[in-house]
């Protein structure tokens, strides 16, 4: 990085640096706007073609690409391997056709400025969205777990494993290297890149809880610090020197730290060095737009730039629709899908050197892929406002609008469905103050003619949780339907409202599990109550007395809860031996029944197991 005016010391230009966010983010946020723009314009501002107080914006941007490092760090340390298992359609099926698709759109255009080769490159790179900038736009508003931000870091993973073969299909596709020496070099990088990749791996499987532990014995909080920093950086680094992308290693030294008891603590540590290495970067991407270029191109730039972000919107919006979306969720991942990718800055200049795109069609594309990462989050922010605004005047909505003037209960329910009605009966029975919200309008309605008043709201929404007293509430009741939008709600209120306490309904076992890790203060099965009272009544039907009945049910129940954490310390299929009782002759009512040696262990199949 160059001092500014010939400056050689550190101090100046990072004053510079730190003074032009601590004045642009503040005001744009005070125009509603994200973050990222004011960063982005702070950039433009400083940069070498504005007031030229930096000269070489490529070296700053080396080193704020640690942002997008620790960002995929802290993704990966949220993502269990277990839920990138679960995702994996999305990431190839999704991934995969947003990818070729878009691709080929860009490509068409593209062959016309730079051939066939480079088109193929220009295409695919303009494929790629900003990680950063997407995961930014999606934390903002607090929906990365909501199911279309699942569905748009699916997208986005994927687009990060694709740099793997982009790399190696830059050198495949040069005038300079179709020799069979170039075809075993880019072979032979393929094979280093996988072994890095597998190597990360085994290191985090085998390693890494190893290292903390013996460093958390230590007591030195700053060095368990610097061991988080070693961990993320040295993944980067081995993937780098490996020719795959830095951020992609730290996903994965995240992603096999997702399961140890270190995760909470790494995430604190981390997570101030994110948010300042990351405004960097959008600083860096800034001061990185040509205006020379631009200012000579400005039409064709600017044209291509929002055709670049109307098409990748379109085929984003397109695939999530038809495939799996609703029209509201497939609208949103595809705002944030937008802008043209971080890596775009690499392939290009790669591109050009390999003789495939020529220098001044090199600076455009790298002009157009910048202009869209600065369009993209007031773009982003205008579509999430519509969205709100039709959301509001949709007919369904019956007249209701999210009006939380006089909320004033310490406890809110939501989701008045057929399991928060018997809830909020029974709380407002006994007179607590309690909220209830609903998006239902029939609910609503019904329950104002029995004298309830639900407040309307989207309880899957941050700004509504936050409008109706979460922040002050004792207790979150969460009984909505959908068990993927309860997770969702259990998430942002742990990272929003973490003193709060949270009851939660869980559709299954493997849902209830899944609550546990979130470390709900209480869950219950929905079904789980209603099957122990049918039961006993069956028992006593059958000439069992109350008593033993009774004896039963809480001897079940016992087992349930001790397989519960057996399965939440050990895994899904463990505690299989408390499934089993042998059953008391219904002849001998009087007699208690004995949890003994198994005898029905042959009906009752994993599947009873999971969906319990």
């Amino acid at each position: 990085m160059a001092a500014p005016h010939g400056d050689t010391s550190i101090l100046q230009p990072a004053l510079v640096l730190i003074g032009a966010a601590v004045v642009a983010v503040p005001i744009f946020r005070r125009f509603g706007l994200s973050a990222i723009v004011g960063y982005l314009v702070a950039g433009v501002v400083i940069g070498p073609h504005a007031l030229k107080l930096f000269g070489d914006p490529g070296a700053i941007l080396s080193l704020a690409e640690l942002g997008v490092v620790l960002l995929l760090f802290l993704i990966g340390l949220e993502l269990k391997f277990s839920r990138l298992v679960d995702m994996r359609r999305d990431i190839f099926g999704l991934g995969v056709a947003q990818m070729l698709i878009t691709g080929l759109i860009v490509a068409v255009p593209a062959y016309f400025l730079v051939g066939a080769p480079g088109a193929t490159i220009a295409g695919l790179a303009m494929a790629l969205s900003a990680t950063s900038i997407a995961l930014q736009l999606l934390e903002e508003r607090g929906t990365l777990t909501a199911p279309h931000g699942r569905r748009a870091f699916s997208i986005l993973l994927f687009q990060d494993m694709a740099i793997v073969p982009l790399l190696a299909l830059v050198p495949l596709l040069s005038p300079y290297g179709g020799n069979p020496a170039t075809f075993a070099e880019s072979a032979t990088k393929v094979a280093v890149m996988g072994g890095a990749v597998a190597g990360i791996i085994l290191a985090g499987r085998y390693l890494l809880n190893p290292l903390f532990t013996l460093v958390a014995t230590t007591g030195a909080r700053e060095i368990m610090t610097a061991t988080a920093l070693l961990v993320v950086f040295g993944a980067a680094f081995v993937m780098q020197k490996a020719g795959l992308s830095m951020a992609l290693g730290a996903f994965l030294a995240g992603l096999m730290l997702a399961e140890s008891h270190f995760r909470h603590q790494l995430e604190a540590d981390i997570e101030p060095f994110r948010g300042l290495l990351l405004g960097l970067f959008f600083i860096a991407v800034g001061m990185s737009i040509d205006l020379t270029v631009v200012k000579a191109h400005w039409v064709l730039i600017v044209a291509a730039a929002a055709g670049l972000i109307l098409a990748k919107a379109l085929v984003v919006f397109a695939i999530l629709r038809v495939s799996c979306s609703g029209t509201d969720d497939a609208a949103r991942a595809a705002l944030v899908l937008t802008p043209a990718g971080e890596f775009s800055f690499v392939l290009f200049p790669l591109a050009q050197q390999e003789g495939l795109i020529p220098a001044g069609a090199a600076a455009q594309l790298a002009a157009v892929a910048a202009l869209s990462m600065a369009l993209a989050p007031p773009l982003a922010l205008l579509g999430e406002r519509y969205l709100a605004r039709r959301r509001a005047l949709i007919p369904d909505n019956g007249g209701y609008e999210e009006n939380f003037d006089d909320v004033h209960g310490n406890v809110l329910v939501l989701g008045m469905g057929r399991f928060g009605q018997m809830v909020s009966q029974m709380l407002l029975a006994r007179g607590v103050d309690v909220t209830i919200i609903d998006h239902d309008v029939e609910y609503i309605r019904r329950a104002a003619d029995f004298g309830f008043k639900i407040f309307f709201g989207d309880v899957t929404r941050l700004d509504v949780l936050q409008a109706a007293g979460a922040a002050h509430a004792r207790l979150i009741a969460v009984c909505v339907d959908r068990p993927e939008d309860t997770t969702h709600i259990v998430e942002m209120i742990k990272a929003s409202f973490p003193d709060v306490k949270i009851f939660a309904r869980a559709y299954d076992r493997v849902h209830a599990l899944e609550l546990l890790d979130h470390e709900v203060d209480y869950q219950i099965r929905e079904t789980m109550g209603s099957a122990f009272a049918f039961g006993r009544a069956t028992l006593e039907e059958l000439g069992v007395s109350a008593e033993e009945a009774e004896a039963i049910e809480e001897d079940v129940r016992r087992r349930d809860e001790q397989r519960l954490e057996l399965q939440r310390t050990e895994g899904i299929t463990a505690g299989r031996e408390l499934l089993h009782v042998v059953p008391t002759p219904l002849t001998e009512p009087k007699r208690k029944a004995k949890p003994l040696n198994p005898v029905a262990a042959d009906v009752l199949t994993s599947e009873t197991e999971f969906s319990s």
